[in-house]
């Protein structure tokens, strides 16, 4: 991977996953010491359940979603156990991939916050 100057090297994990699974996929980053999230609702694909179209039915919940977030390399594998523990028992799959931030302040938690 590059390095590029005045960056930091952090772990980007994406999760994919019914709506239902949300609560509780960011309840699990941001126990893990993430410090935020993106989630994006309808998203619509092709995998191994088949084709997921993008469109809300009736709530977030009966579609997929994605969650995106930032950690420090050193917190990124206890936060994808947990993810992949889940991910036994539900639909979904989690990429983890080296991205680099230009405030990494902005990831790590601050005093007396989960690590």
């Amino acid at each position: 991977m590059t390095t590029w100057t005045g960056f930091t090297p952090m772990a980007r994990i994406e999760v994919v996953i019914d709506g239902e699974q949300v609560p509780t996929i960011r309840d699990l980053l941001l126990a893990s010491g993430a410090t935020g999230y993106t989630a994006l609702h309808g998203v619509s694909g092709f995998g191994h359940h088949g084709q997921h179209e993008g469109r809300l039915l009736f709530n977030d919940r009966n579609s997929l979603s994605l969650l995106i977030s930032v950690v420090p390399l050193e917190r990124a594998e206890p936060v994808v156990a947990g993810i992949r523990r889940l991910l036994e028992s539900h639909h979904g799959v989690v990429f983890v991939s080296e991205t680099n931030v230009s405030r990494p302040e902005y990831f790590r938690p601050v005093d007396g916050e989960a690590t």
